[in-house]
């Protein structure tokens, strides 16, 4: 394996770890834990629409919705495909899935992530999006 693929899978690795622990987040309806994922000037618009500039915004919407969310922590998120925008740039495409006693929920969020100059990623601008049934 050349320096670049190695860089590289090493990168999805620690792409796929910040998808892992978004999942352990929403499992254990964690904002702080969800929260410290986040780029401080981060975009999310949620599965609703809403658009959250910025930490503060996320972080006010999160502290509300998270805690309160009604499903009982079943939810799996999978990433699917990393297309590496620029060395420290990715766009991610997750399978979310929110399963239920009776119903089951799927998303399609896209997260672009970039790496930061102590090697972590964070979640930089991200679209939530649901997935219509049928």
């Amino acid at each position: 394996m050349n320096t670049d693929s190695a860089a590289h899978a090493a990168d999805i690795e620690a792409i796929k770890q910040v998808v892992a622990v978004v999942e352990h987040s929403q499992q254990h309806k964690d904002p702080d834990e969800f929260l410290a994922l986040f780029h401080p000037d981060a975009v999310w618009t949620t599965a609703g629409g809403k658009v959250l500039i910025g930490l503060d915004a996320i972080a006010e919407f999160t502290r509300q919705v998270l805690p309160a969310a009604d499903w009982d922590g079943k939810v799996t998120y999978e990433v699917l495909h990393v297309l590496f925008i620029r060395p420290d740039v990715a766009a991610v495409k997750v399978r979310q899935l929110y399963l239920g006693p009776d119903a089951e929920s799927e998303g399609a969020p896209l997260y672009v992530m970039s790496r930061q100059d102590d090697g972590r990623w964070l979640l930089t601008a991200c679209q939530n999006t649901a997935v219509a049934a049928g």
